[in-house]
């Protein structure tokens, strides 16, 4: 499955279903798909956000993957929604995703 972000303020963001719903239970949202955040409410969820991030941050030891290659993290994973959220918030725009 994946989960397309959009608000008027941003270009839309696609992402894989399980790390979307990750980032969206981080946001204090339940992870339904498809859902919207209102405009007054996207700062506190972006909040919520970038404070999940940096708490998982400090917890997540350093880990390889295949071909000794690090896996890519939730943290950077989380750039472009992050980067939308925080467009919505400037711009007081709603938040939605299917």
């Amino acid at each position: 499955m994946l989960v397309t972000f959009t608000t008027k303020s941003y270009a839309d963001i696609t992402m894989f279903g399980d790390i979307a719903v990750t980032l969206l239970k981080m946001m204090g949202h339940s992870g339904t798909v498809p859902s919207a955040i209102l405009a007054d409410d996207v700062p506190e969820a972006l909040s919520r956000l970038k404070s999940a991030l940096d708490a998982q941050a400090e917890q997540t030891p350093s880990q390889q993957g295949k071909d000794d290659e690090p896996p890519v993290s939730v943290h950077n994973r989380a750039v472009p929604l992050v980067e939308l959220l925080t467009a919505a918030a400037n711009e007081k725009s709603d938040v939605m995703w299917k």
